[in-house]
């Protein structure tokens, strides 16, 4: 006998578990389905995110970062470190501490919201009389019906062809946080979030690094000014960026990995590590969902076909996060996941694109909101730029971080903020200000006229906003 629902959220990452809490508070009977495993066998809800992404890579560059600190910062503040050693096993067993919290918590919001979890691969059966039959492959099986379903089944890290990942030597970010020996030399193929975030990792801790980046421009994505002063600062710090590149042969054995490649001069190189993590973007996850056998549509790419609104081509089926089109961002499937359940509601749930922030969590931090320079240059917009760099920021000098600036894009007509840019100390958190005051349509001089709390890295935004109009206080 199937067990009925009124929403299925197949998934339980961000966008999915997000979903399932959300339809719940509005009143409707909810079931998630999960298949992440924890070590020991038992249910790890989170996606991605949660096990093997932001939150755990998050838990390794703070302990990788008071390495460095304590290394090479310490003296400056009249602290004296002697025999200094990193144990790197007992600092991923701290990650999956933290990971394992992270998914107790989201076990404890089903109960607390009366969301029914089940353990097990999830997959489509067929399609019912107002509704759907899910099949649930766990420890036992399960048979589902539900009038609506929410598909939030995320991405998988995308291998190079011919070179497949085996965690070992050839790492994905699942391989690359489990690393439990800092290796002494370590090569990344694409400069992308992960790849950025795990060097920056085993730098800290001694690694020798090298990033091979397909591209002619570092951070493609990013305003090219930010970029610029990124790579300025990475490198300064050690790491090794080649651009242009293109990847040959990769050979593995067990001493390690050796990759074959051209450099943007056309001259042939060869790059020996120890470990190799592979960073060039990730592939929606419909494995094992069985969507042909209700005709769910997919694209090209493998991800599901959805509209605006994250309905699909089927009555009463939804998709939002990774596993559809758009950023491929926790937050972003978040959004998604709660207006979803909204619309399924009948209510009026909201994603802005145009507002979503992105955020690379190395030192110095990047993350920016809105249109970069180059792309508002591309699309004929006349506007007006503001800079101010945390050289000049009181607070930022007190913390002995410096580096970086914060730069605002406003309308050369209207004032209006188009993007904001930072690289620098805390910058995650100062964008947030900034997606704020773009979903609200403020000006550039809506910032510049609020009062900012001295000291502070916030003060930045604001001179950054008073230097779109040429009247900067401090710089």
């Amino acid at each position: 006998m199937s067990k009925k629902f009124d929403v299925i959220v197949i998934g339980g990452g961000p966008g999915g578990y997000i979903a399932a809490i959300r339809a719940a508070q509005l009143g409707k009977n909810v079931a998630c389905i999960d298949e992440w495993k924890n070590s020991k066998g038992g249910p790890a809800p989170g996606g991605t995110c949660t096990n093997v992404g932001c939150i755990p890579s998050k838990a390794l560059l703070q302990s990788s970062e008071h390495f460095e600190q304590a290394s090479h910062h310490f003296a400056d503040h009249g602290i004296e470190v002697k025999g200094l050693t990193i144990d790197a096993a007992k600092m991923v067993a701290r990650k999956d501490a933290v990971v394992k919290q992270n998914n107790d918590g989201i076990l404890y919001l089903f109960k607390k919201n009366k969301v029914s979890f089940f353990h097990g691969r999830a997959s489509f059966v067929k399609a019912l009389d107002g509704g759907y039959e899910i099949k649930v492959a766990g420890a036992a099986e399960e048979t589902l019906t539900g009038q609506k379903i929410i598909v939030a089944t995320g991405s998988n890290a995308r291998a190079l062809p011919g070179t497949p990942f085996d965690e070992v030597q050839v790492l994905s970010n699942e391989g690359a946080l489990a690393v439990t020996q800092v290796p002494k030399k370590l090569g990344l193929i694409g400069s992308g979030v992960i790849g950025l975030e795990m060097g920056s990792v085993w730098r800290r801790l001694g690694s020798e690094v090298t990033i091979l980046e397909g591209l002619p421009d570092f951070l493609g994505a990013v305003d090219q000014q930010i970029a610029k002063e990124a790579q300025k600062a990475f490198v300064k710090q050690g790491l090794k960026i080649e651009l242009g590149v293109k990847v040959g042969d990769i050979k593995v054995n067990e001493h390690g990995v050796s990759v074959n490649w051209i450099n943007a001069k056309g001259e042939a190189n060869t790059l020996d590590v120890d470990k190799l993590i592979v960073s060039i973007g990730r592939v929606p996850n419909t494995i094992g969902l069985n969507a042909d056998a209700v005709g769910l549509k997919l694209d090209e790419r493998g991800a599901i076909v959805v509209d605006g609104d994250c309905r699909t081509n089927l009555p009463g089926v939804w998709a939002v996060g990774d596993v559809v089109r758009g950023p491929m961002l926790a937050h972003k499937a978040e959004e998604e996941g709660v207006a979803v359940a909204e619309r399924i509601a009948g209510q009026h749930g909201h994603v802005n694109f145009n507002t979503i922030p992105w955020v690379i969590y190395t030192s110095p931090e990047i993350a920016w909101v809105g249109r970069t320079e180059q792309q508002l240059k591309a699309d004929g917009v006349a506007f007006r730029a503001g800079t101010f760099p945390f050289l000049a920021n009181g607070r930022a000098r007190a913390l002995g971080d410096t580096t970086g600036m914060v730069k605002m894009l406003a309308d050369a007509t209207t004032d209006e903020i188009l993007g904001v840019h930072i690289v620098g100390p805390m910058a995650s958190e100062l964008i947030a200000e900034c997606v704020m005051a773009m979903e609200f349509r403020a000006s550039s001089e809506d910032i510049a006229r609020i009062c900012h709390a001295h000291p502070s890295l916030s003060e930045s935004t604001k001179e950054a906003a008073l230097a779109v109009d040429k009247r900067t206080l401090n710089f």
